[in-house]
């Protein structure tokens, strides 16, 4: 079959045969750090929950309502932002998620009782819920086939950056200062401000404006893409490879993602996601509120997860590396298992030593597991409604980290701190077993992966 020089299909598959990033560094940091701050929010409420509980009288079943209330926020705005996005373009989207956490979060310091912060992490929540959704979307489109998996490790890099960080930053403020939680917000909304201005300078993915029909508009993206590889390697790109046909649909429907075959892949991703979510976000929001109830202080609390912390970036580095070198249904199945085990390590020995070295192992797993499944879930819907298939899935499975606290807290009161633990550990189990039933997507092109 014949393809004239803006037929979709040659203007993709020159994308994709581009062996390097094609784009400025100057975009890849406005995405990573986005990625930043909204991780770093979402695990400011860990900290700060054990001194809101006590400045507010607060139960900790009504405190924990602030982890909820922000994951419910997360799945709504997950789903209204990519919508917006798949309609009016990736840098709308972006634009949105990023004003929603940073007003989300700079309004959370003001809160004067539990109600109000709860709401006000509802807001956080849902610009949360668009930010992972929305760059995920924008970087699988963005980058070569051969690099997707492993640019979209590098961005959560930084995201996994701002858990490592946000321990160091608490134990310096939350146990010495009244105030210091309040902080932990303020640092984080600041930072997203910045982000939403520099926003402005992202420009339509060459995926986004062929599924919009403005064919020259994605060919001179492309072009610009090549000669910024070519100025980077210093020699002529390689050949275009296999062009295969795109389906000749432009928009997608909400309709069409509800039958098949994306409704079975609308359900397996929300299944995966789910019990997934509700053992990591109890990990890594109800750590300090566990720990403390387990009689260890909140200095001491906070100290073991500086530890802990460390091994995010471990292992969003080490992702990076992994992405695109196995298959990613296999790598994130193998992690789950390894996330189960380090957890119920734990729940085996509760030692100072065991909390921290194990810790730090599931701490890895989380790192190394998350952007690879962001990316093999970006890979198995088309692009007319890649940023809602992303966000559905992913939303319904916030639907287990909105759980986490209502089924953690109660387990943790009957049957202990190992008890919690192990629960944690057995929905990584779960999500393992069911991603062995999942596509070979690895190394091929988004033209055919998501069909």
């Amino acid at each position: 079959m014949a393809h004239t020089e803006n037929s979709p299909e040659l203007i993709l598959a020159r994308l994709d045969r581009i062996p390097v990033w094609p784009y400025s560094n100057a975009l890849f940091a406005i995405l990573g750090f986005g990625f930043f701050f909204a991780f770093f929010d979402v695990v400011t409420i860990g900290f700060a929950l054990p001194v809101v509980t006590k400045q507010f009288a607060a139960s900790p079943e009504v405190a924990s309502w602030t982890v909820t209330g922000s994951l419910a926020g997360y799945i709504v705005g997950s789903f209204l932002v990519s919508r917006i996005g798949d309609t009016y373009g990736r840098q709308v989207g972006l634009i949105l998620s990023v004003t929603l956490f940073t007003v989300g979060s700079l309004l959370s310091a003001t809160a004067t009782d539990i109600w109000w912060l709860i709401g006000w992490r509802v807001i956080s929540g849902m610009g949360i819920g668009a930010e992972i959704a929305a760059t995920s979307t924008y970087l699988g489109e963005q980058s070569p086939a051969s690099l997707r998996g492993r640019f979209t490790c590098l961005a959560i890099l930084s995201g996994f950056l701002g858990f490592a960080v946000i321990p160091f930053v608490a134990l310096a403020l939350v146990p010495e200062f009244d105030w210091g939680w309040r902080a932990l917000f303020v640092i984080g909304g600041l930072g997203g401000l910045v982000i939403g201005v520099m926003r402005r300078r992202l420009r339509p993915s060459a995926h986004w404006l062929i599924g919009q029909g403005r064919i020259e508009e994605a060919e001179a993206t492309v072009a610009r893409a090549e000669e910024i590889a070519v100025t980077k390697l210093g020699h002529a790109l390689p050949p275009v490879g296999e062009v295969r046909a795109i389906k000749a649909v432009r928009r997608g429907s909400l309709a069409e993602l509800v039958k098949p075959p994306y409704l079975n892949r609308v359900i397996m991703f929300a299944v995966i996601w789910f019990f997934y979510y509700l053992g990591n976000y109890a990990w890594i929001t109800l750590a300090p509120t566990l720990l403390v109830g387990a009689g260890y202080s909140l200095t001491s609390s906070i100290t073991f997860l500086v530890v802990t912390g460390i091994g995010f970036v471990v292992g969003s580095a080490a992702a990076i590396w992994l992405a695109d070198r196995m298959e990613r249904k296999l790598s994130t199945a193998l992690i789950g298992l390894a996330w189960a085990l380090s957890l119920a390590a734990i729940g085996i020995a509760p030692s100072n030593v065991t909390i921290m070295i194990a810790g730090f192992l599931a701490s890895v797993t989380i790192g190394l597991i998350i952007p690879i499944l962001y990316a093999y879930t970006t890979e198995n819907f088309p692009t007319r409604f890649r940023a809602t298939g992303v966000s559905v899935t992913d939303g319904i499975g916030h639907l287990g980290g909105a759980l986490a606290p209502i089924v953690i807290l109660p387990i943790d009161r009957a049957w202990g701190f190992s008890g919690a633990i192990y629960a944690m550990a057995f929905t990584g189990l779960v999500a393992s077993v069911i991603l062995l039933a999942g596509r070979r997507t690895t190394g091929r092109s988004l033209v055919h992966t998501g069909d």
